[in-house]
């Protein structure tokens, strides 16, 4: 019986990446010169972002700040790869308009199948920007918003409900109660049940 020979995975250049996400219907990150392709969002996920987004675009309006936020479609370079945030702050007038090299501010959405990704691999690419100030992640099956501060050499501090959420590189707080809303986990649930009865 012979065996197969394995096909060599063929590597792509970035520009070939950039043209390629322009015209493609599915998007893609690219992580060691291999684009990956990204599933879709749940509606918990959504929820989530447009929740974070829509603060942060007030908030920043409110104190005439130059920064401005993007959701989901803004890639983030971070050395030879290139990421999609869920939600991301950038101050910095860039020439590009499809990516970001120095973000300021990035919130990534954790589910099952993003939680390792999320937490090892895009942690220590954005951390190794020298713009990122703050790396949030926020759970979306149970109530848990961990943000990671330069300033605090990047160690985590969690919010729960209850709690309000202190974004330091904008100067703005938020309560963890409306990061969720209209979440649907069985912790907002009996959140929502206890504040009704």
């Amino acid at each position: 019986m012979q065996l197969q020979q394995q096909q060599p995975v063929r590597e792509i250049l970035e520009q070939e990446y950039l043209e390629g996400e322009r015209v493609s219907q599915i998007k893609h990150e690219l992580i060691d010169a291999q684009p990956r392709a990204m599933a879709g969002a749940s509606a918990n996920h959504g929820r989530i972002s447009s929740n974070i987004l829509v603060a942060f675009l007030i908030h920043l309006q409110q104190i005439d700040s130059p920064c401005e936020p993007f959701q989901a479609d803004m890639k983030v370079k971070a050395g030879s790869n290139f990421f999609y945030p869920d939600v991301l702050i950038s101050c910095d007038e860039e020439e590009n308009d499809y990516f970001r090299n120095s973000p300021l501010l990035i919130v990534e959405v954790v589910s099952r199948s993003t939680r390792k990704r999320d937490n090892v691999l895009k942690r220590l690419s954005y951390q190794s920007l020298p713009s990122v100030q703050e790396y949030v992640l926020i759970e979306q099956d149970f109530i848990d918003v961990e943000v990671c501060r330069r300033t605090d050499h990047w160690q985590p501090v969690h919010y729960y409900l209850g709690d309000e959420v202190y974004f330091a590189s904008i100067e703005f707080r938020m309560p963890v109660e409306e990061i969720y809303a209209r979440v649907m986990n069985d912790e907002m649930s009996v959140f929502r049940e206890n504040k009704a009865a």
